[in-house]
């Protein structure tokens, strides 16, 4: 199970990665950050991308508590588990990470357009939030 560090390494691997970070979307602080910044800062990219997550996770458009079939229950975990923001020259995949305790935190890999794969960066988000060990 890696940590923040060996985490973001894995997303530079990803195809057309140019910078990856693990930020708490309440405060908007980047718990760890590799590579590049597209405004040439992970603070401020962080504090932007951190709003984003916030708004998802937060309006019932988008994060309504939907019911399991049959015990009525509301399913554990973030309300959203991923968002996609597509630019002319990238794509922002952000990962909402489940933690034992109050989950407000998400990866962020920004890929460059021509070379990143976009569904591959999905699935290998999805991976590096469930086996991701917060210290």
């Amino acid at each position: 199970m890696p940590g923040i560090d060996e985490c973001l390494l894995e997303a530079m691997a990803l195809p057309g990665a140019r910078g990856a970070a693990l930020v708490d979307w309440s405060s908007g602080l980047a718990l760890g950050t590799i590579g590049e910044s597209p405004v040439g800062d992970h603070e401020t990219t962080a504090a932007e991308t951190a709003e984003l997550a916030r708004a998802a996770a937060e309006y019932e458009s988008f994060a309504r508590a939907e019911e399991s079939p049959g015990d009525g229950a509301v399913p554990a975990g973030p309300p959203v588990e991923d968002l996609i923001v597509t630019t002319r020259s990238g794509f922002h995949v952000l990962r909402f990470v489940e933690t034992s305790f109050d989950s407000s935190v998400f990866l962020h890999v920004w890929l460059d357009r021509a070379d990143g794969n976009l569904a591959l960066a999905r699935l290998r988000l999805r991976a590096l939030a469930e086996g991701l060990v917060l210290r």
